[in-house]
């Protein structure tokens, strides 16, 4: 398949949307309102528009990605990571490596963008295939009362989390 990895563009947004809720229509996991995360942090400060990308293939878009800044609070300062959330590909185009080509391609640009790390709230049999670890061997942990094995985040190198540790704050965009 001739796939390219590109930043999406305004014109995308419709497209963007709909394949978004028909990627997670079926999912029993979801709460089937990701399109409407995805249009509540391209309106805010948490946006990076670099990090926003599509995967097509002749023309049509297969799949998205959405890398946004977030924070994780220690008892003195914030740390802005990124938060992946969500990686889309249309169902009939789903386990054919478009998502793992997504996730590798906004790790290297956020990587060439000087971010530490990404966290993920995720399949625990998915991510880990990309590096994602539990992110409680960093010392983060989430606000969620979810298991620690969907927890998950991933260093963009080697001992960027050092220094990092603590609660992750989600923007209220994910909230609302």
């Amino acid at each position: 398949m001739d796939l390219q990895i590109r930043q999406e563009l305004p014109k995308d947004k419709e497209l963007v949307s709909a394949l978004i809720q028909e990627a997670f229509a079926n999912e029993p996991m979801s709460d089937h309102r990701e399109q409407f995360l995805v249009e509540r942090l391209r309106k805010s400060e948490h946006y990076i528009p670099e990090l926003s990308l599509v995967a097509v293939s002749k023309g049509q878009i297969l799949g998205h990605i959405l890398l946004s800044k977030i924070n994780v609070k220690d008892n003195h300062q914030f740390h802005e990571v990124l938060a992946l959330a969500p990686v889309s590909v249309l169902p009939e185009y789903q386990r054919k490596g478009i998502g793992g080509k997504l996730i590798s391609e906004s790790h290297r640009k956020a990587r060439e963008m000087n971010f530490k790390g990404i966290l993920v709230l995720g399949h625990k049999d998915y991510y880990p295939k990309f590096g994602y670890k539990a992110a409680d061997n960093f010392g983060i942990s989430f606000p969620f009362d979810v298991p620690n094995e969907n927890c998950m985040a991933i260093e963009l190198y080697q001992g960027a989390f050092k220094n990092i540790s603590g609660k992750v704050q989600y923007p209220k965009e994910f909230f609302e």
